[in-house]
């Protein structure tokens, strides 16, 4: 071949030899000039032109189109369709089939029912009526980023994903997601009816994170519950930063390998992102946790770390004791758990004047938790030890055994005693 370009040759027959070639990708396409000239303005005057500068040769009219949305997959497509050929249109295709039908200039006054308005009755009568398909279709515009987004498509799928989510009982996912398998797991066996269909969730993680965040802030804009806003984004979290939810090591290596966040500095500015997105008010404290523990590994900002201590702190008697053994992230640490955070998050906790007395209490059972458990480590000081166990007041102690048992610990293993 005179040059290093592969090709490949698509025939369509109609018992007359092809008098076209069209090129798209690097393919091409040997074609016949009425069925197309007859549904494209653009190739009709592309076709045309070169027509009258060959009017002397024999050669066919070659045309390249150069940056076709959707490639030659979608080209082909729309061939078969001029054509008259039964093709499905289907979510994944009709975005960049729609955006190839502006590209080509396939509109209804150049030809009756021509493909701009056959892919736009499709998108409204297939897709924007149900979340998920919508939430595909806005997937399907990343691949044709800039005409999907000036042709409006794009801001019609988030609208969709929007109106539709808006209309989402957040009682139906009522405990998430703090069942057995970790922060993030969900139960399905005891998942009722209605909230089997809350798996949009799942669906948004598969959109690049500059769209998703769209979606959020259009969420956020029209006042969607904080519930739906913070599930959107934790689930997100989940998918695209490892290690944040404490699952199952198999679960935990099959969401890094779905990871499109490659560094670490990516990683931490989506999570430091997401971060700054979740609501003001949240319930899902032990999720708080799972965002913590990643901020610390990836070294987030020191503002979004105490971002989230401020948050944990302000309803620490929902966490649990596996949720306060963080372990010691820093060399700078000799200590097997981050005992200078439990001290921070429980400051937080009684910064509050309105705390209840059961909530107290069940703090105080927590920290003699965290103290009996770091009472063993032999190389946790003596004053860390006891700044951590005068600083709860006393009456969030009903009982003080948990607190003589982390002494009596405590003196047996010490070095320092």
């Amino acid at each position: 071949m005179a040059n290093s370009k592969k090709q490949a040759w698509f025939f369509y027959t109609t018992g007359l030899p092809s008098d076209i070639e069209i090129e798209v990708d690097d393919i091409t396409f040997h074609l016949h000039k009425f069925p197309l000239m007859s549904k494209s303005r653009k190739l009709q005057q592309l076709i045309t032109e070169q027509e009258q500068r060959l009017e002397q040769s024999k050669v066919y009219p070659h045309i390249k189109l150069e940056n076709f949305p959707g490639g030659s997959e979608i080209f082909e497509m729309v061939i078969k369709i001029s054509y008259g050929f039964k093709v499905d249109i289907s979510v994944s295709t009709a975005v960049p089939l729609r955006c190839a039908a502006e590209y080509l200039e396939m509109t209804e006054e150049y030809s009756p029912e021509n493909l701009i308005s056959k892919t736009e009755r499709f998108l409204s009568q297939f897709v924007f009526t149900n979340i998920q398909e919508s939430i595909k279709a806005l997937k399907a515009c990343e691949s044709v980023s800039s005409l999907a987004e000036s042709l409006g498509v794009t801001e019609q799928c988030i609208d969709s994903i929007v109106s539709k989510a808006s209309l989402t009982d957040p009682s139906s996912f009522y405990g998430w997601p703090m069942n057995n398998g970790g922060i993030f797991a969900v139960d399905r066996k005891k998942q009722s009816k209605d909230s089997k269909t809350e798996l949009w969730f799942e669906d948004l993680t598969e959109l690049s994170f500059p769209i998703f965040r769209r979606v959020i802030l259009a969420m956020k804009s029209r006042d969607l519950s904080p519930e739906i806003v913070e599930r959107s984004l934790l689930t997100y979290a989940k998918k695209h930063i490892p290690g944040i939810s404490r699952s199952s090591s198999s679960s935990s290596s099959s969401s890094s390998s779905s990871s499109t966040i490659a560094s670490e500095n990516q990683q931490r500015e989506l999570l430091e992102t997401i971060i700054s997105d979740l609501p003001l008010t949240t319930t899902t404290t032990r999720s708080l946790f799972g965002l913590l523990r990643s901020a610390i590994i990836l070294n987030a900002s020191e503002n979004c770390r105490k971002f989230l201590e401020k948050k944990i702190g302000s309803n620490l008697e929902k966490a649990t004791l596996d949720d306060l053994l963080i372990p010691s992230y820093s060399y700078l640490n000799e200590t097997l758990y981050d005992v200078d955070l439990v001290e921070r998050l429980l400051r937080r906790f009684l910064e509050n004047a309105a705390v209840s007395s059961s909530s107290l209490t069940v703090v105080g059972k927590l920290i003699d938790g965290v103290l009996g458990e770091i009472a063993s480590d032999g190389n946790l000081k003596p004053e860390k030890f006891y700044n951590l166990a005068v600083l709860l007041p006393v009456q969030a102690r009903v009982y003080d055994d948990g607190l003589y048992r982390a002494v009596d610990i405590y003196f047996k293993v010490s070095d320092w005693i």
